[in-house]
């Protein structure tokens, strides 16, 4: 008896969940089954079921085997009357509702005869049968309270307004998704004839008995009175398999990696509905793990885990660019309540064991693609998971606008206590959403204070960047402007690089840098996350009047893009040191001890005449003109199929994201890319190596006539920082290049002035007037 009961159960759970749920033996006595009677036209009726059969199949949710049989036998018989009766008694059975549309367009609900299950996890396939007195043509909607977001997106501001609070309660009640398919083989809408059927597709994140409140309706005010347009249905939702990750790093160490488990099937277009755990009912906060809804991956160390519904899976997994995504197809089992699967990382490359080590300078933890409830943003420790899952030695967590005053008790000015000798997490701020955003945002590193003096309010603060600079600078902070193209395209477009037209000057990137790095305020210019021709043109130009502003990566995660952090990065020399600190990652930054990437390729130990960069001021000091030695170690990788995916970033145009990505320098179809040797900004020598993963000693020389800096690329990839010689104690100075940062000056003066205080205005005015006396002096010793 015992094995008899055992069998049954595995088949009542096999009947039951996603994605072979849908497939059980159903009675076919009709008595507690609403059959129409009326005359009906037999032929749209069938052809919609064949569909319906199709489009189950396609949702791994099929009938019985005996009822798609049953269905395929009424195409071979006689369109009539007793064609609609067989169909309703085939069907009926699995339909959780029954919607009658009477000739008002009113719509009203009864609950079908299809059991009353669901599986954790897991989507669960019912139809809804359909009576449509009133021939409507529209989509048939469905709506529940207990399919409402349970978060409430960022609202972009200080505070979140009491509205808009989500309790715990509310959240937690929020436990299931509800979705009407309507893809190819359905239709988008009703037909209009008097009976057919849909599909809808519930998931369910809880298990045990929980009843939801399940409506349905054409349109506002196609609801019935009396509450008639909805039911209460309780379900029996079965608990999904454990299933334990055990993960070893590309040295046989457990660790945290990436994960996106997938069942392949696209529900609902433009949302993630066959990914898993399902996105659209995480919240961070409440969940056993932290996995945030906007992402397809979640993270997991080795032995934690994920709850899936029996069946096929495909999950890559990863760690970071320099990691390969590797695949692997698994099969959840039906008779489980707990599995484990292994899975070894591979990488193409460790910068860690060849003394460079990656950070993000720009990551957020409220604002953006977070909510603002049931918290405002998430706490430290959500942050780093995800900056362990990709591999990140270094996470700079800022406090700007969004939740700033709740976010900013995180602030301490010493690295978090989850950080380690491998990995450091710390908070800081961007100067974003306050009153000199409109002038440029700025990120503060290394802060010992994080308020501006005499200010309790964001709205206290200074409406023009280079006070806050200043007062950043002032504590020892290291500082710069973010996501520097914004506001930095030329007014005429091009994507030439360097380009001479004047930039629009209106967005929120580097655009008063243009006044700010005259008075030697300025540390680093980030680069990663916007257009390159509209970032590096204006940082070239400053190079070429003199200025060593360095720059440094960043991702502005998660609002540039939210798919991940260090998306952008530096990688930075820690000098011997046998741990990573963050006060050496940011000087390292100011000194340019470090290079740009994306993570796909690397420019390591780049030198001119054995003097590296970040060593020495990187400055080279030449009595005359002569023959220079250029060199480096070149990495970098590309898959050696470009798949479609790929294909389509690298033919995106310049401004649209991935703005940086190693598929944008792949040459043709080939593996190679091109690495280029820069002087003053201009192309004048390039190599091209295969993007294998190898590393490769690349050299150059180059005859240097005039002083000058210079600087390894591979496009849209990474960048070096540069390194500065000066023949005879002449400076850099390029006159096009002076005479483009006046014309730029001037136009951001033009578009910043109209948001400075009054009160501050006198200031500003003057020191744009200084900086454009630095800049016409310079044009006066190239005359």
């Amino acid at each position: 008896m015992r094995y008899q009961y055992i069998i049954i159960v595995i088949f009542l759970i096999f009947c039951s969940v996603c994605p072979d749920l849908f497939a059980q033996e159903h009675s076919h006595h009709p008595s507690t089954a609403t059959i129409v009677t009326s005359t009906i036209d037999p032929q749209p009726l069938l052809a919609q079921v064949v569909r319906l059969k199709e489009a189950l199949s396609f949702l791994g949710s099929s009938l019985s085997q005996k009822d798609e049989e049953r269905i395929t036998k009424l195409q071979a018989e006689p369109l009539t009357q007793e064609i609609v009766k067989k169909i309703q008694e085939i069907v009926d059975p699995y339909c959780l509702a029954i919607v009658s549309i009477n000739p008002e367009a009113r719509v009203k609900v009864e609950r079908g005869i299809a059991p009353a299950k669901l599986m954790e996890t897991g989507w669960t396939s019912f139809l809804v049968k359909i009576i449509n007195d009133a021939g409507a043509t529209a989509a048939l909607q469905v709506e529940s309270p207990n399919a409402l977001p349970p978060i409430h997106l960022s609202s972009g501001q200080p505070v979140v307004v009491p509205r808009d609070i989500i309790t715990s309660g509310q959240s937690g009640n929020r436990f299931v998704d509800i979705q009407m398919y309507r893809e190819r083989p359905m239709l988008p809408h009703l037909s209009g004839v008097k009976l057919e059927y849909a599909i809808v597709q519930i998931y369910s994140k809880e298990a045990g008995q929980r009843e939801v409140e399940i409506g349905f309706n054409i349109g506002q005010g196609s609801q019935d009175i009396g509450f008639r347009n909805a039911i209460a249905v309780l379900f029996d939702i079965h608990p999904a398999v454990k299933v334990i990750l055990n993960i070893k790093d590309d040295n046989g160490q457990p660790t945290m990696a990436s994960f996106v488990i997938s069942d392949s099937i696209n529900r609902v277009p433009g949302r993630l509905s066959g990914v898993y755990p399902l996105p659209s009912r995480r919240v961070a906060d409440y969940d056993e793990y932290p996995d945030l809804f906007f992402q397809k991956q979640v993270y997991r160390k080795a032995g934690e885990h994920v709850f899936l519904a029996p069946g096929k899976y495909t999950i890559t997994f990863t760690r970071g660019p320099e990691y390969i995504p590797l695949t692997k197809q698994i099969i959840v089992p039906y008779d489980k309540d707990k599995i484990e699967i292994s899975f070894q990382l591979k990488r193409w490359i460790n910068l860690a064991k060849l003394g460079w080590y990656s950070a993000d300078h720009h990551v957020h933890a409220a604002g953006c693609t977070h909510y603002d409830s049931p918290e405002e943003g998430v706490p430290p420790v959500n942050m780093w998971r995800q900056s362990l899952g990709e591999d990140l030695n270094v996470a700079a967590v800022l406090s700007w606008g969004p939740s700033w005053y709740h976010q900013k008790q995180y602030f301490t000015g010493k690295d978090n206590p989850l950080s380690t000798k491998s990995n450091v997490l710390h908070y800081d701020v961007e100067v974003s959403g306050f009153p000199s955003s409109h002038a440029g945002h700025i990120v503060l590193l290394g802060l010992k204070e994080d308020d501006y003096p005499g200010t309790t309010k964001i709205e206290q603060w200074p409406s023009w960047t280079l006070p806050v600079l200043k007062w950043a600078k002032g504590q020892g902070g290291v500082v710069g402007y973010a996501h520097s193209g914004w506001g930095l395209e030329p007014v005429t477009p091009t994507n030439d690089l360097p380009n001479y037209i004047v930039p629009r000057m209106d967005g929120i990137g580097a655009n008063e840098y243009i006044v700010t790095v005259t008075k030697g305020v300025v540390d680093f210019y980030s680069a990663g996350d916007t257009p390159v021709p509209w970032e590096l043109n204006m940082w070239y130009h400053t190079l070429n009047c003199g200025f060593r502003t360095r720059l440094a990566g960043e991702t502005d995660f998660p609002c540039i893009t939210d798919e991940k952090v260090g998306q952008a990065r530096s990688y930075f020399n820690a000098e011997q040191s046998t741990s990573v600190n963050y006060d050496n990652y940011i000087q390292s930054l100011k000194k340019g001890r470090c290079y740009v990437s994306e993570g796909g390729s690397h420019i390591m130990n780049f030198a001119v005449n054995k003097l590296e960069v970040g060593t020495q001021e990187s400055e080279l000091l030449l009595k005359k003109s002569q023959n220079v030695n250029v060199s480096a170690n070149i990495a970098a990788y590309l898959p050696v199929e470009q798949s479609a995916s790929y294909k389509d970033i690298a033919q995106r145009p310049y401004d649209k994201n991935p703005f940086w990505h190693i598929e944008r320098a792949r040459i043709g179809s080939s593996r190679k890319v091109k690495v280029e040797l820069i002087f003053n900004g201009e192309p004048v020598d390039e190599v091209e190596i295969t993007a294998d993963g190898k590393s490769n000693p690349v050299k150059f020389t180059y005859s240097i006539k005039r002083s000058g800096w210079i600087a390894l690329r591979i496009l849209g990839s990474s960048h070096s920082n540069p390194i500065f010689i000066e023949i005879d104690g002449k400076p850099i100075m390029e006159k096009k290049s002076v005479e483009w940062c006046i014309a730029a000056l001037d136009q951001c003066w033009k578009k910043k002035e109209p948001n400075i205080r009054p009160e501050e205005k006198t200031a500003a005015k003057t020191a744009y007037d200084e900086a454009r006396e630095v800049y016409k002096r310079m044009l006066n010793t190239l005359q």
